[in-house]
């Protein structure tokens, strides 16, 4: 379950090395995705190292899904949608994509801990509930919606 009373100034000294090192080696990584988008063929002709830049990506992603996770919890939701929802505001360059992913996490984890606390009054939700319960509605809209706009 997410529970941001778990994330407390030691598990925040604990996670910054892993956050810092994965932050710092997605966002070198931006333009070697960008290439791989075209396709592996497409990205060798553009110069990029693809299995490289697979490893790498995997190890910038388990990093930051690893920091996250052990300092509040599983956030599905969180990690399946929002990097649909900002590819479709900022389109498929990874230059857009990637820092507006970053923006909208924690903005969706607010609002559903917010939403979490004033559904129930004067108990409350987890936020991990609320994120999968309007969460999968909204996933499967997603779904639907990327099968029917061509990319």
């Amino acid at each position: 379950m997410l529970h941001w009373a778990r994330a407390d100034e030691e598990t925040l000294t604990t996670i910054t090395p892993f956050v810092a090192v994965g932050l710092v080696l997605a966002l070198a990584l931006v333009r070697p995705l960008n290439a791989l988008a075209l396709g592996d063929d497409g990205a060798r002709a553009l110069g990029a190292h693809v299995d490289r830049t697979r490893i790498l990506g995997l190890a910038a992603m388990t990093l930051l899904c690893g920091a996250a996770t052990s300092a509040v919890g599983p956030l599905v939701f969180v990690g399946l949608a929002v990097p649909h929802i900002a590819r479709m505001i900022a389109g498929a360059d990874q230059r857009w994509t990637l820092p507006l992913s970053l923006l909208l996490a924690p903005a969706l984890l607010l609002f559903a801990d917010v939403l979490g606390r004033i559904a129930v009054r004067p108990d409350e939700l987890d936020a991990g509930v609320v994120t999968a319960v309007v969460g999968a509605p909204v996933f499967i809209a997603l779904v639907r919606y990327r099968r029917t706009v061509p990319a």
